[in-house]
């Protein structure tokens, strides 16, 4: 059998295809056995560094990563506007980066991420996610009031801010000429959506077609990231585009869902930790998180239209966490050969 690359397995997917191994996906790429299927590339066209502790995205929007082991996330406890009837008042339209160079940028990048095209799908989205931005401008409980009594002056403000990042879109395409369209944004809690299908139908689809359109129109796959039980908002998500989901959370009927749009959509994930966590953790068995993994490849992998998404969480400074990823990065790594046969990389060690 003739080697595949990690970036040509990966791309398999698009439109529930069959890969020659399960794939594995990271959002930002991080390595194993130096393979990365996929790499995120950054596009900055507005000053924003809302990916550090204490920084502030392009809306002013602060991040805190004191309780999300080291990841920046919204500070959702500042609201920044308290009532939706006066976004256009409150809310600042920054100004593009000064001397702004996407050409110098993409390269930078490249360098930055260690990106080898060959070898990894690149990454490259809009870099905006309406619901966790208007979540992170008002709060949850303000913004998901504002959907409920005003969502007509939620959608002005969310598509004037489209309005003003859109323009740079065939730019950064041009460019930086992506493998993947990628947007993410969490409408779901683990359980339930925040909202029903209607207001996701009504409110966010054309937002969202607005920012996958100049995607879709060049032929370029569209990912979509969307935590929790989502499995609502699915046929809306492929009439924007999307062609490959991740994470795919337990919560939602993937069996069903991989039956359902079969040959459209891919799911990502199957695997979460909440579920497979040892009940006496820091304490585990590592030979019961291998049989996890396995379960989890046996029940999705076959038909294909199936990534992994394996990722162990913990608290900062869990001495063990490491390790437990190591094991479960292994067994998707090696176990993802051998469910469909693939032996272009030799017997597992």
């Amino acid at each position: 059998m003739a080697k595949i690359s990690p970036k040509e397995n990966y791309l398999k997917l698009v439109n529930g295809g069959h890969p020659e191994y399960v794939p594995y996906f990271t959002m930002m790429g991080e390595p194993y056995l130096g393979e990365a299927a996929t790499k995120m590339i950054m596009c900055n066209i507005f000053p924003s560094d809302g990916f550090i502790d204490g920084g502030k995205d392009m809306w002013g929007v602060p991040s805190r990563a004191d309780r999300t082991m080291g990841i920046a996330m919204p500070d959702t406890s500042i609201t920044i506007l308290e009532d939706i009837l006066d976004w256009r008042d409150t809310i600042v339209f920054p100004e593009p980066i000064p001397n702004l160079d996407l050409h110098r940028q993409y390269e930078e990048g490249l360098r930055m991420f260690q990106i080898d095209r060959e070898q990894s799908a690149v990454m490259l989205g809009p870099g905006f996610s309406p619901f966790q931005e208007l979540m992170g401008l008002m709060g949850f409980t303000g913004g998901l009031v504002a959907i409920m009594e005003e969502p007509e002056e939620v959608s002005a403000m969310l598509n004037a801010m489209i309005d003003h990042i859109e323009p740079y879109f065939d730019q950064m395409l041009d460019v930086y000429k992506p493998d993947i369209w990628y947007l993410a944004d969490d409408s779901a809690a683990r359980e339930t959506p925040f909202f029903s299908p209607q207001v996701y139908h009504d409110l966010f689809l054309p937002l969202y077609r607005r920012l996958t359109k100049p995607a879709v129109d060049r032929g370029i796959p569209v990912q979509f990231h969307n935590c929790g039980r989502c499995e609502d908002f699915l046929d809306d998500m492929l009439d924007f585009g999307v062609t490959l989901w991740d994470p795919a959370q337990e919560t939602n009927k993937l069996l069903d869902i991989k039956e359902k749009y079969k040959g459209r959509l891919s799911i990502i994930g199957g695997w979460d930790w909440d579920i497979h966590m040892p009940k006496n953790y820091p304490q585990y068995d590592e030979q019961e998180l291998r049989e996890s993994i396995r379960h989890c490849i046996d029940t999705y992998a076959p038909g294909g239209a199936f990534g992994l998404i394996c990722w162990p969480i913990s608290y900062k400074g869990d001495p063990v966490i490491k390790e437990v990823n190591r094991i479960v990065r292994d067994e998707c790594h090696w176990y993802a050969r051998e469910i469909y046969g693939y032996t272009a990389d030799g017997p597992r060690p």
